[in-house]
């Protein structure tokens, strides 16, 4: 025997344990969301840190504002490109590497940011603002991996736990920024580098958490599983474990893609709408960290709705909360700034509602033989959404009004209702409580 086939035997025995005990499965599942919650923070420490000035310091390098957008865009392209890339490698080997190669990525585009700000170069800035956005991709796919073990009606619950984990670095990440500043200063590194130094560092490390500790990898024992129930010979079980439901794809799909488009079209919009009108950044920053924390804090109990109450009905309540958002910001007098914090809260809950609704229903309806691409596929499309939402707000607010953009955007949300209904009529999309896809 050959040293490589007696480690895959070993390997394969390894897993066979896991295959057969659910014990075993249910202490590795716990045993991955912590994992993630680490990364999580880890990832979003980067994430946040690095966006807060991106802009910012295109603005500085440049000598003026024609390009401050491109920073936002490059982010967006890059995070497209790598949650394409990342959900493939995932798929193959597992997401120990695909999230750890990711996380890596990441980290080197925030190091070629320092790199672009101390040598003055555009062109770098630009190839490595796009390389950081593996980062933020990656930092999305990860709300996956505590989901590859959860038993049905922990789905929900383990993406709202990696979530809620992301807030605390988000948090974090903008508030270190002018410590990062003066760090780099005292290096001789331009002050709006810093951030990005804290983004190198949090990105590695976060990609060494999952190369580290993600043994035995979750979706390669979910794979394992899935193999070993389509062998066992029970038909029905059989067919469970290789069905696809696409059209519970569709559903999963369309109500992340819809939420993001609304969410991003009015958030996006509303500081340029405040600052018009007189508010101050302090202000503005305000109505947006109240608006970012709707956006995770309330994960937690999100999950535990969409576990209990079901999966279709959260989504239904995405598109209620998102269209009183997107009235409530139309009516809103432009000096009140209750009104406005309470709009961009409810923004910022309706998405919460449909990204968590909306990937436990990707996960209920995919096996882990295309689960993993088909999730880097559908983020690809949240990522495009977000950047679609971003810039056709500025052209509806350009030739009508904030007001209007809030309007269309709180009414496209209730696309979301006959959406559910049309995937009810489907015979292989059970009750809400009761998820469709069976195999972990």
């Amino acid at each position: 025997m050959t040293n490589e086939s007696h480690s895959y035997s070993i390997k394969e025995r390894h897993l066979r344990k896991y295959v057969d005990s659910p014990n075993m499965q249910q202490r590795l599942y716990k045993r991955t969301l912590l994992i993630v919650v680490l990364s999580q923070i880890f990832g979003g420490a980067g994430l946040a840190a690095g966006v807060t000035v991106g802009a910012l310091l295109a603005q500085d390098m440049l000598g003026n504002e024609n390009f401050a957008g491109v920073p936002a865009a490059l982010l967006t392209l890059g995070s497209a490109m790598a949650a394409f890339l990342v959900g493939r490698l995932s798929q193959r080997y597992g997401r120990r590497s695909g999230l750890a190669i990711g996380f890596f990525a990441g980290g080197i585009g925030a190091i070629g940011v320092v790199l672009a700000a101390v040598s003055h170069s555009i062109v770098l800035l630009f190839a490595s603002l796009l390389l950081y956005g593996a980062g933020t991709a990656t930092n999305l796919q990860a709300r996956y991996a505590g989901s590859d073990l959860a038993k049905p009606t922990q789905r929900a619950k383990a993406v709202s736990i990696a979530m809620v984990s992301t807030t605390f670095g988000a948090v974090a990440g903008p508030n270190l920024v002018d410590v990062m500043g003066g760090f780099a200063v005292s290096l001789g590194v331009p002050a709006l580098a810093g951030p990005f130094m804290l983004g190198a560092a949090a990105f590695t490390l976060a990609g060494f958490v999952f190369l580290i500790f993600l043994r035995p990898d979750p979706f390669v024992v979910a794979k394992a599983i899935a193999e070993a129930q389509d062998r066992s010979g029970r038909p029905d079980v059989q067919a469970n474990a290789r069905t696809t439901n696409n059209r519970g794809i569709i559903v999963g799909a369309t109500v992340m893609i819809l939420t993001q488009i609304v969410m991003v079209a009015i958030m996006t919009m509303t500081p340029v709408h405040m600052k018009h009108h007189g508010h101050g950044l302090g202000e503005v920053g305000l109505v947006i960290s109240i608006h970012i924390g709707a956006m995770y804090l309330p994960s937690l109990i999100t999950g535990i709705l969409v576990d209990k109450i079901g999966r279709f009905a959260m989504s239904v309540a995405s598109g209620g909360v998102l269209l009183a958002a997107g009235v409530v910001a139309a009516i809103a007098p432009a000096d009140s700034m209750p009104l406005l914090i309470i709009a961009l809260a409810l923004l910022g809950l309706g998405w919460n509602f449909g990204l968590i609704s909306g990937t436990a229903l990707i996960v209920d309806a995919t096996t882990p033989a295309t689960r993993a691409r088909m999730q880097g596929t559908i983020d690809v499309l949240i990522a495009l959404a977000g950047a679609s939402g971003g810039a056709l707000s500025g052209i509806v607010v350009a030739h009508s009004s904030y007001a209007t953009l809030s309007l269309v955007g709180g009414f496209l949300s209730l696309l979301l209702i006959p959406v559910v209904i049309w995937s009810r009529k489907d015979q292989n999309v059970v009750s809400d409580a009761k998820p469709y896809n069976r195999t972990v």
